[in-house]
């Protein structure tokens, strides 16, 4: 059987002169393919020294630079499981994380090493090290002295490659357990039916810990062999300057609009570029429509999750026309997608049903959660996404909303569950109710609807400030909302989709 570890088949990928440039940063530093490959097998052989059991986490949360990006590398070089997550992240959410995938490595900000590290050792890791944003840290000081060659690790295609955190309504986050083959099986895919070519240049201007970053744009480069130009954060000027040296980005919906919100872009700015891709959020129609009119190119839309990879796209090799604005295109080939009606089966053309679906690039379950992992699959092996939704009579996938109440915000996924409970542990708190609502920027902004004890006075601008410093910047609500009791069924469930209607335009 060949080697079906994923870093092999990227590896094979690079191209022939490996002292080409394979990385730009905005700081002006320099990765060429050889630095790739050997920065990778540092890391490799880094691991390799700490003796780590077969099948090992490795969590990471630091800030975006390449040596993550290489370490990432690394940890697929040595055939153990990598595990990214958000660095919003505090302690309270860090623990539940470390204690659930029991990592026997955490790689952490060195201003996050005090209150990470006990974290880590009371799950059971056997090491904690540090890794900056400016590529320094006990991790690189280690790495640097080992051996910049390295046999990849002899893995199976249904060998995990990663663990992805993703969020629900239930309350718990669920790790989504990712193969060698899923992910190689979506990589291969993307690169067909994007056209990826060695002379493409990409802006990489999201973060790495989630897929969209991490692995369609991450992977999409490597694949092809192609240079990546590198940005620590996303800045519209910074990317607008890249433009005329690039031929593809990869963004979220408010990226998009914070660029059309600079008179810098412009379709001279844009000449070079072949394609434009959107996800992770639903983009406004009049949003496409408006970059279509500044800059001449028409957005290609697509979904996926962080169980699946990517599921649809818009068409490429058809030309923009075929894209269908308000749509995330068709099933992408190998895939199977279904609409299936409450009761099961499939949806006639048009009507709308919960997606399910099929293929190489779908996971084979939660971490540790068997029954979790069999509610989210039907009996006949289809995953259900909990996205509602149509296909047209041509194949075109229209996503009409989520069965659940998960909150999608400037592309990161909060689910209210989670915030609600911090939220009702405040002083004074008697209820709460958490809900997206429509925003501007970042597509869903995250509303709190809050019920005080008798006798409490509650103040929104108070609460918000516990809760940033309690959870992640981007689950804390834009706006708290204090009122008497809170709208229930005749079974006493809040009816969230009221109170959706009733604050749809506070936040603009």
């Amino acid at each position: 059987m060949p080697n079906a570890n994923l870093y092999a088949a990227l590896r094979a990928n690079f191209p022939a002169d490996l002292d080409q440039i394979a990385v730009e940063t905005d700081s002006g530093a320099i990765y060429r393919w050889r630095d790739l490959d050997q920065g990778a097998a540092r890391y490799a052989n880094l691991l390799a020294s700490l003796a780590l059991p077969a099948g090992s986490r490795v969590a990471v949360q630091v800030e975006k630079s390449v040596e993550a990006m290489l370490f990432y590398l690394g940890v697929l070089r040595a055939g153990y499981v990598y595990l990214p997550l958000n660095n919003a992240y505090q302690a309270a959410e860090m623990g539940y994380f470390i204690d659930n995938a029991r990592p026997a490595l955490v790689v952490c900000a060195p201003s996050a090493e005090a209150w990470v590290k006990p974290l880590a050792e009371s799950a059971g890791a056997q090491c904690v090290l540090t890794l900056s944003a400016q590529g320094e840290g006990t991790l690189v000081d280690q790495a640097r002295a080992r051996p910049d060659t390295h046999q990849v690790a002899e893995v199976a295609a249904s060998d995990l490659a990663a663990i992805l955190y993703t969020s629900g309504t239930t309350g718990r986050s669920k790790g989504a357990m990712l193969s060698h083959g899923n992910l190689l099986a979506n990589a291969a895919t993307l690169k067909d039916y994007w056209d990826w070519q060695p002379s493409d240049v990409l802006i990489h201007a999201l973060p790495i810990f989630h897929i969209h970053g991490l692995f369609v744009a991450i992977h999409g480069a490597l694949i092809a062999g192609a240079r990546m130009l590198w940005l620590d954060k996303f800045d519209p000027q910074a990317v607008i300057d890249r433009l005329p040296r690039a031929t593809v980005m990869m963004g979220v919906p408010t990226m998009y609009v914070r660029l059309l919100a600079n008179a810098a872009l412009n379709e001279d700015a844009c000449r070079n570029m072949r394609l434009f891709i959107s996800g992770s959020a639903p983009m406004l129609v009049e949003t496409a429509r408006a970059f279509q009119q500044r800059t001449g190119h028409t957005i290609l839309e697509r979904y996926g999750m962080s169980e699946t990879g990517m599921l649809t796209s818009n068409p490429y090799h058809e030309g923009p026309a075929a894209r269908r604005i308000g749509t995330v295109g068709k099933p992408l080939p190998g895939l199977a997608l279904r609409i299936a009606p409450p009761g099961g089966g499939t949806c006639p053309v048009g009507e709308v049903g919960g997606i399910e679906v099929r293929g190489p690039s779908v996971f084979s379950g939660y971490w540790q959660m068997p029954e979790k992992t069999a509610e989210e699959f039907t009996a006949d092996g289809w995953f259900k996404t909990g996205d509602m939704g149509r296909v047209d009579d041509e194949g075109y996938v229209t996503i009409v909303g989520r069965s659940k109440d998960l909150i999608i915000t400037g592309g990161f996924n909060v689910y209210p569950t989670e915030v609600e409970d911090f939220i009702n542990n405040l002083p004074g708190v008697a209820e709460s109710a958490v809900i997206g609502v429509p925003h501007p920027d970042f597509g869903e902004g995250v509303v709190a609807v809050v019920v005080p004890k008798p006798g409490a006075q509650l103040a929104g601008e108070t609460m918000i400030a516990a809760l940033k410093a309690t959870i992640a910047s981007f689950k804390v609500p834009k706006a708290v909302f204090v009122v008497d009791d809170l709208p229930r069924n005749v079974m006493g469930k809040v009816q969230k989709n009221v109170l959706r209607e009733r604050y749809a335009g506070v936040l603009g």
